[in-house]
């Protein structure tokens, strides 16, 4: 049975030195580079220095906006660097949401299970630096592990638990509407199939699977309107292990050699336990939670645009098949636990970081040669900047150079402003610090841009060497020109820069 809700954060003494361990080591990814190299993560902290010079007056044009979702992750951001810097402000925000989110999901399958699931902790750790941190969607993430957390208070229904679960709601809301949405659906499907006798628990995993394929449809009808997009890959990768397919060829093999292992674990335990009822209850549901949320990667779309002109709804299936991930790992959590799961874990989690330190270093030696160019520059330059992650990296680096121009420049492709979906935003008539509209924004980060008189004086940081895409260089931009004409271009970026 799992344990009461009182219970679930409850350690003992060596427990206390285990969990210090471990967290010790997970947050090393957070520190083995100058910076943390995790996509948006950059624009993040730069607009955080931006707030702060909002805050004393000193960006004409700009202002902060109170809002009430999609910004706990940049709450937390700026109170840090005002009191630690920038540096180490953005690593202690980053390694505090880490912390959460294994954590989180630590004890949802603790008290969904009723063991601790420490033969499994490499693999959450995977789980933790995974595509979505990469992305560097640290509010969805975030939400995600708050939501976690409320689950294994509330998960046995008791009104004390309930109430602690309630308690995460307006914070989990303040981080990301998603993670909202995955506890209170999660909670609610849970609730109501402990209340349906027998087989009438099927009931849930139909409707859920009905509902889906309607809102396909709606997408399909509406694709035009909303400027629908569908996922590309193979629909197999969207099970979960995608999350482990990071930065290129060799993390797919790292990914198909976990789930082998994973159906190798499986099949012993399965082999030589007698089973218990209360086990094969809680398999069986993490079994179709995961087959629906598997069939929803199926039929949601990837990227949708509801409004034109506005900003993106991007990455969804991609996002969403953590929570598919985190399904999996609880099925892999009802059986019993040996000794050797824990070393063949391991093995491949030690692969898995090895790989990661070294396709980040690419990164972080990247973004050290922006500095470079940056910290040349007299303060208040303004600098757009075509730079993109190497061929087969998955997540997105074209913020790369923001953290550069952290008190050395401002950086004018800045895309947070624009869209009027962050805390830092553009005042009616614009501002010289940064891009007034998405699609200008979007323009001077991807190349395409049809450089106007009012754009300049401007200069352009790009990828100079298409052989040694770490070299960046520094040029003025000139009225009439495109701003993507010169250096490194991937082939699939919308605009032609000729």
């Amino acid at each position: 049975m799992a344990p009461p809700p009182n219970r679930v954060f409850r350690i003992t003494a060596p427990q206390i030195l285990r969990v210090s361990l471990i967290s010790l080591v997970l947050v090393i990814p957070c520190f083995w580079h100058k910076h943390i190299q995790a996509g948006d993560l950059g624009s993040h902290t730069y607009n955080a220095w931006l707030a702060q010079l909002v805050e004393r007056g000193e960006a004409p044009g700009l202002y902060l906006a109170a809002q009430w979702k999609n910004i706990l992750f940049d709450l937390l951001l700026f109170q840090l660097c005002k009191l630690f810097g920038f540096a180490l402000g953005e690593k202690t925000a980053v390694s505090i949401c880490v912390l959460i989110f294994f954590w989180g999901v630590f004890a949802f399958i603790r008290a969904a299970t009723g063991r601790a699931p420490w033969v499994l902790t490499p693999v959450v750790a995977m789980l933790s630096y995974g595509y979505v941190f990469h992305m560097g969607f640290m509010n969805y993430y975030l939400s995600l592990g708050l939501a976690c957390m409320a689950l294994a208070c509330a998960w046995n229904g008791s009104r004390r638990g309930l109430v602690a679960g309630a308690f995460f709601l307006p914070v989990l809301y303040l981080a990301h509407p998603l993670g909202f949405l995955f506890l209170l659906s999660l909670a609610a499907y849970w609730l109501v199939r402990e209340r349906l006798p027998g087989w009438w628990k099927a009931i849930l995993p139909v409707a859920a699977v009905a509902a889906l394929i309607l809102l396909h449809l709606y997408f399909e009808r509406n694709a035009k309107a909303l400027t629908v997009s569908w996922p590309r890959r193979p629909i197999a990768q969207w099970n979960g292990t995608d999350q482990f397919m990071v930065f290129g060829g060799a993390y797919e093999y790292l990914a198909v050699t976990m789930v082998l292992f994973g159906l190798f674990c499986a099949a012993m335990a399965l082999f030589q336990e007698n089973g218990g009822t209360s086990i094969w209850k809680t398999r069986a549901l993490f079994g179709e939670l995961y087959i629906v949320s598997f069939v929803a990667m199926l039929l949601l779309p990837q990227d949708l645009r509801p409004v034109p002109q506005g900003s993106w709804i991007g990455e969804v299936v991609t996002r969403l098949t953590i929570i598919a991930a985190i399904f999996a790992i609880g099925v892999l959590a009802t059986l019993a636990p040996r000794k050797w799961q824990l070393a063949g874990f391991t093995v491949i989690a030690v692969l898995y970081f090895a790989f990661v330190y070294r396709d980040t270093g690419v990164l972080d030696r990247m973004e050290r040669n922006a500095e470079i160019l940056t910290k040349a520059l007299p303060f208040g330059t303004r600098v757009a900047s075509t730079v993109y992650s190497p061929p087969g990296y998955r997540p997105f680096y074209e913020h790369l150079v923001d953290r550069a121009c952290i008190a050395a420049c401002y950086h004018y492709s800045n895309y947070e402003p624009s869209t009027g979906e962050f805390r830092v935003r553009i005042l009616p008539g614009g501002s010289a610090l940064a891009a007034e509209t998405v699609e200008e924004s979007e323009q001077f980060q991807f190349g395409g841009r049809l450089v106007q008189a009012h754009d300049l004086p401007l200069k352009q940081i790009y990828q100079c060497d298409a052989n040694e895409l770490e070299k960046l260089c520094i040029r003025d931009l000139e009225a009439g020109e495109k701003n993507g004409r010169l250096g490194y271009r991937p082939a699939h970026f919308p605009w032609d820069p000729q």
